[in-house]
């Protein structure tokens, strides 16, 4: 079994590879060889395994020909620009996040059958957009209402084309937001919602720039990394043509999330939030869907957490050295 990671450096690619390499299977066979691939090269753990680390930017023509030399079996393709640098820079946006997609796919359509390699691509729920119902379910209009969005939905639909052609075997997850994120906040709009966890863990001042009452579908990175690998086993056939999928998650409003800071770590890290209100960044939210029916992801095994105070926990327990959640 040969794996291949698009995005391997960044911080899901990361606990992906860690996780990998502490299972060492993937559908009951043994993991081989790993490639790390990303716009700077990728740290390569001590293993017991070949791992190649490459830099390369996949939105490069003749790129992706390169990476599927190794005929990998799976591949997971994480590599995007986050949402409110893909508004920011309209061209970026979709060089990376959609013309990248296309060579890669490409790539392996032309290397021909009878290579027909798993392919988990992460989307998003930013490809929903108003009009929106209080709880959307995975046949809902794609109507997005930023760039990032649209170039997720595009790719979306491109998944599900290649893989009807039988060019390859995709499976597509929309991430919830991810929570909380470790290290340094990055230039997604939603990065707020780790923010306001993250620094005051850490005696840090954190700003709020929305409303207590704005509502978000969220999951922690662990789950993440655990609905990666769910759907690289996932028997596709249950999917037939349906293959994107929206991830389970938890809804919950900015004030239930300051709740739960509370109740895990006391006023004192509330203290720390101080609000300052932008409106991009309010008006960016305002078009993103609140709550999900993930009914159909859960019925094919995916799971994700129950409460935010369970988030908060396996952050203090995954990055802070914490008692384990």
């Amino acid at each position: 079994m040969r794996v291949l990671i698009v995005g391997a450096a960044g911080m899901v690619g990361r606990k992906l590879v860690t996780a990998l390499l502490d299972r060492g299977v993937i559908s009951g066979r043994k993991i081989e060889a790993l490639s790390l691939v990303d716009v700077i090269t990728p740290s390569v753990p001590d293993a017991d395994i070949a791992i190649k680390a490459i830099a390369a930017d996949m939105s490069e023509p003749g790129v992706a020909e390169t990476l599927l030399v190794d005929r990998p079996d799976v591949i997971f393709h994480l590599a995007a620009i986050v949402s409110g640098e893909a508004e920011a820079d309209f061209e970026k946006g979709y060089r990376i996040n959609l013309d990248g997609t296309r060579y890669l796919l490409e790539a392996i359509r032309h290397v021909g059958s009878p290579y027909r390699p798993r392919l988990v691509f992460t989307s998003s729920i930013a490809v929903f957009g108003e009009p929106l119902p209080p709880v959307i379910s995975d046949t809902h209009e794609h109507t997005p209402l930023t760039s990032y969005g649209t170039q997720k939905a595009i790719c979306e639909l491109l998944l599900a084309d290649y893989s009807r052609r039988g060019f390859v075997d995709g499976v597509g997850i929309r991430l919830p937001t991810i929570a909380v994120r470790p290290g340094k906040p990055n230039k997604a709009a939603s990065g707020f919602f780790s923010g306001i966890i993250r620094e005051p863990l850490s005696g840090q001042e954190a700003l709020l720039p929305v409303a207590d009452s704005v509502r978000h579908w969220f999951a922690s990175p662990r789950a993440a990394v655990g609905f990666l690998l769910h759907a690289a086993e996932l028997d596709s056939a249950k999917l037939s043509s349906q293959r994107n999928l929206t991830m389970p998650g938890l809804a919950a409003t900015v004030g239930e999330q300051i709740a739960a800071l509370e109740r895990v770590a006391g006023p004192k890290a509330v203290a720390l939030i101080r609000r300052q209100p932008d409106q991009t960044i309010a008006d960016i939210v305002a078009g993103w869907p609140q709550a999900f029916d993930a009914s159909r992801a859960k019925s094919l095994g995916f799971v994700g957490e129950t409460s935010f105070d369970e988030i908060i926990r396996i952050y203090i327990a995954d990055e802070l050295g914490g008692p384990p959640a």
